[in-house]
């Protein structure tokens, strides 16, 4: 059984590369029903779209792959998530779990810098320690 992922992994090498360099993340990676499963969350339609092409380039019918990605927008890096032309803003969507101190650390290395982020969303936060997953959340630079 090993074998086989890895003749699989090796037919779909050129999808595989393109899972890495896209930033998807994978969450499993297996044989299932004697077909390579592959299941992950991509930044965006076009990462998600390009390895699909990849797929099919190699098999169009891909009858030996099961591949099930889905887009989260959260996974976009920092510097091209939700840039905005007029001042340089980036979003981020919150995941469950997360505070604002938390993404403060992430997006300044400082937890303490929670207030720039929750003071640019006052108009969808009225709290700072009560966000909720799903929310997108502007971060001032």
């Amino acid at each position: 059984m090993a074998q086989d992922l890895e003749q699989l992994k090796q037919k779909y090498q050129s999808a595989l590369t393109a899972i890495k360099q896209q930033g998807i993340q994978l969450a499993h990676m297996h044989i299932q029903d004697g077909k390579l499963y592959l299941e992950g969350e991509a930044p965006s339609e076009e990462a998600k779209n390009d390895v699909w092409n990849k797929v099919k380039a190699v098999d169009a019918t891909y009858s030996d792959l099961t591949l099930n990605l889905r887009v989260n927008p959260a996974l976009q890096p920092a510097q091209s998530s939700g840039q905005s032309a007029a001042g340089g803003l980036q979003t981020y969507t919150v995941k469950s779990g997360d505070t604002l101190s938390q993404i403060a650390k992430q997006y300044y290395g400082d937890a303490g810098q929670y207030m720039k982020i929750f003071e640019a969303n006052k108009d969808k936060l009225t709290n700072p320690d009560q966000i909720k997953p799903g929310q997108e959340l502007k971060i001032p630079g």
